[in-house]
């Protein structure tokens, strides 16, 4: 009889031990799981703050490119840098063109 008991008591050990092992085990994988949830959190704020950082350079860009194209810069570099001026009447000349089929 006390054989019958000492086998029960390892056979109930072992189910123990397996239970808590398997306990640990999910514990670790919730662990992990809550782990890259954080990590992946953290990474979408860092990309976040980079795109934002990317679209005030684009903005910043738009208005430089609208300022380059400006009529009054671009007058303006013709009349002083390049000594163009704006035509008068006297100046302008009309050509006849004579189509041909």
């Amino acid at each position: 009889m006390n054989l019958f008991k000492s086998g029960n008591n390892w056979r109930i050990t072992g189910t123990w031990i397996l239970l808590m092992t398997l306990f640990i085990m999910q514990l670790l994988v919730y662990t992990w799981c809550r782990v890259q949830s954080v990590q992946v959190g953290y990474e979408i704020a860092q990309e976040t703050d980079t795109y934002q950082k990317l679209m005030e350079i684009q903005n910043t860009l738009k208005i430089e490119l609208e300022r380059l194209r400006s009529p009054q810069r671009i007058a303006s570099i013709a009349q002083y840098q390049l000594g163009m001026i704006t035509p008068t009447p006297q100046h302008i000349r009309m050509i006849a063109v004579h189509e041909t089929h």
